[in-house]
């Protein structure tokens, strides 16, 4: 579960945006969407388009180390 503390000074839009994030980065939006029933042919596309371009970039790091 991702959880933040917000600072006292701390706007809601920067505390709601470091919370978005730490969802992103754990996973769980990912996990919700595999066990969604079913996927619509646009974010089955959407989907493995992003796959793929993450598979180049790691490619291309490689190669360039």
């Amino acid at each position: 579960m991702t959880q933040i503390i917000v600072g006292e000074n701390e706007g809601i839009e920067s505390a709601l945006r470091r919370f978005r994030r730490g969802v992103s980065r754990a996973g769980i939006f990912l996990d919700l969407k595999k066990n969604r029933h079913f996927e619509t042919p646009i974010e089955k596309r959407k989907r493995k388009a992003e796959a793929l371009r993450k598979q180049r970039r790691r490619r291309y790091r490689r190669r360039s180390s």
